[in-house]
């Protein structure tokens, strides 16, 4: 990522973005833990691409590279923990879930007034109590390094509804099947099933927040019904996309 701005404090604030708008590269000296009030985020860095609906929020550690992007209009709200406050022990990006009480806590303490006040201490405080407890998600689209596996994810990528098997994709990219399947398994810490799952659902979550049909997006995305794509959803993020621009 070039041209990394530096920032010694993680901002705490919100702010809307407009669908594709973009923060770029940047890093601070402090956590940080990122929410998408309304729209989808998606942050990413040189391991790969962390996703999150409105009942979703990522945890960015202390001295990460990473960039910011939104789908749909993305009530962006940004708060900042000292490096030396870590409830989680968490020190990769992580998708974690978000309960409605947290959710109420990060748009109260993220909206202001901003100063140092004992009522702002107490929020935060209940807020830390919150995120100790919220489970860690698996939503996350890691990044290859193997210029065979690039290739391979690079045609999904452009396609995510392409339905051809990994031995055929790596005919049209000149790898072996065994070979790609263990660099599924040893780069991206997944099967090329899951993988594939996973991108998906990322590309569905940007086609629902952009108002795309939910039959629409089934199509778009490789499910082969609507029922399907539907079942695969919920199974995932505990509602139906029918519902996914109402939740947030």
């Amino acid at each position: 990522m070039p041209d990394i701005r530096h920032m010694r404090a993680a901002p705490t604030c919100a702010q809307v973005l407009a669908p594709g708008e973009s923060i770029d590269a940047h890093r601070h000296d402090e956590h940080q833990i990122v929410y998408a009030g309304s729209g989808v985020l998606a942050v990413t860095t040189d391991a790969g691409t962390w996703f999150a609906p409105g009942t979703r929020a990522i945890w960015v550690p202390a001295g990460c590279v990473h960039a910011h992007r939104a789908y749909g209009h993305l009530a962006l709200h940004l708060l900042g923990l000292p490096a030396r406050t870590n409830p989680l022990g968490l020190h990769a990006p992580t998708v974690l879930a978000v309960s409605p009480l947290l959710r109420e806590l990060i748009l109260s303490y993220t909206r202001g007034p901003l100063g140092d006040t004992p009522e702002r201490r107490r929020l935060r405080a209940v807020l830390l109590d919150q995120l100790r407890a919220s489970p860690q998600q698996p939503f996350r689209l890691p990044a290859p390094a193997d210029p065979r596996l690039a290739a391979v994810c690079d045609l999904l990528r452009r396609d995510p509804a392409d339905p051809r098997t990994l031995a055929s994709l790596g005919a049209a990219t000149g790898a072996g099947e065994r070979t790609l399947s263990r660099l599924f398994r040893r780069e991206l810490g997944m099967s090329f099933p899951q993988w594939r799952t996973q991108l998906r659902l990322y590309h569905a979550l940007r086609l629902l927040a952009d108002g795309v049909p939910v039959t629409g997006v089934a199509h778009r995305c490789g499910w082969s019904s609507a029922s399907a794509f539907i079942d695969v959803f919920h199974r995932a993020f505990g509602y139906t996309p029918g519902t996914h621009n109402h939740r947030t």
